[in-house]
């Protein structure tokens, strides 16, 4: 996932950036939300009633599966509600800062662990809201397939330290005789991997190279267990992985600025990845053009169950994400449909 996934994706602390991103959000739009909302009700029959704007709810398309089938099986609900929905392809990170400028209508799927930066520098520069959090808790981080574990490939694993001895079980093609660390696009976490590995003092015999793509990672994971070889890959819960067998390496433990991103240094940049939450956002906008698709965006939530059967239905059984949204939602109808009432 994207910058990242980066399967992405928490941090407590005196106050977590969450807590205070959702104070911002609280004393900067709680009240002209309430006056939107209130200012778009009309009476009808003795009952208050909203009518949804005509113009289409724009919803982003990004580059791994679950979102992508989310924003299907989103656009499906709405579109169920008499709304016209039109999807816009999206580089990750940017996506926040086009929900605030009213570019796109909504974010579906924030990681906590790569995406809360920019989820909440766009909240405080104002025009991006919070709409909820989903029920699914996330993790993103390296991991191999169950089954390299299984065939004790390299002794020790999941522990971190078993990398020390064991590089050339993971050495490629493309890796100079060092062991190899899939991670996903480059645009999904920066420099978090490469980093980690030098924190870690594993950068001798260990290197990172980039994957083009969420599909690349499922590829090689086909294909190291075909051939027998181990793998290392980054990866993300929930997803269709959390069925199939994966497990994820015990780093250090994360905490509040070990990143280098955060300010951490090469003594610190060695911590794991935390678990965190997912999120959703949405333009300030939507509840006054849209209050009734707003109510139901607002109310959805997804478990990591539904949420790992979604990219299941493309990455294990091949559907396209259109088709694999229109059979979720004829599948679960009695789960979002009261979303919509």
């Amino acid at each position: 996932m994207e910058s990242c996934f980066v399967i992405q994706k928490g941090k407590l602390i005196t106050q977590t950036t969450e807590e205070k991103g959702m104070k911002l959000y609280k004393n900067r739009f709680t009240g002209s939300i309430s006056a939107v909302l209130l200012a778009t009700l009309f009476t009808v029959s003795g009952s208050l009633q909203a009518a949804d704007s005509t113009s289409p709810i724009k919803i982003p398309l990004k580059n791994w599966s679950s979102q992508l089938v989310m924003a299907h099986v989103i656009g499906g609900m709405f579109e169920s509600m008499g709304n016209n929905v039109e999807y816009v392809p999206t580089e990750n990170q940017s996506s926040f800062e086009a929900v605030r400028n009213g570019d796109l209508t909504l974010v579906h799927e924030v990681w906590q662990s790569t995406m809360q930066n920019a989820y909440f520098n766009a909240m405080q520069k104002g025009g991006l809201i919070d709409a909820g959090t989903h029920a699914a808790a996330t993790l993103e981080e390296m991991g191999v397939p169950t089954w390299v574990i299984e065939k004790d490939l390299c002794p020790g694993l999941p522990n971190w330290e078993a990398l020390k001895d064991c590089h050339e079980v993971f050495a490629t093609a493309d890796s100079d005789g060092k062991g190899r660390w899939l991670e996903g696009p480059q645009s999904w976490h920066g420099d978090v991997m490469p980093n980690r590995l030098k924190g870690l003092g594993l950068d001798e015999n260990w290197t990172v190279k980039f994957a083009g793509g969420a599909d690349a990672l499922w590829t090689e994971l086909k294909a190291a267990e075909k051939e027998g070889r181990g793998t290392i890959i980054f990866n993300w819960s929930p997803n269709f992985t959390d069925a199939s067998g994966f497990t994820f390496i015990e780093f250090p433990p994360y905490y509040e600025g070990c990143r280098m991103i955060d300010g951490g240094s090469l003594e610190t940049t060695g911590c794991g990845s935390p678990p965190g939450w997912l999120k959703k956002g949405a333009n300030y906008k939507f509840p006054k053009t849209h209050p009734k698709a707003y109510t139901a965006f607002s109310k959805l939530l997804f478990t990591t169950p539904q949420i790992g059967s979604m990219a299941a239905l493309v990455d294990v059984e091949g559907m396209t994400h259109e088709d694999a949204a229109k059979k979720w939602l004829a599948d679960n109808v009695d789960v979002w449909t009261p979303w919509t009432k």
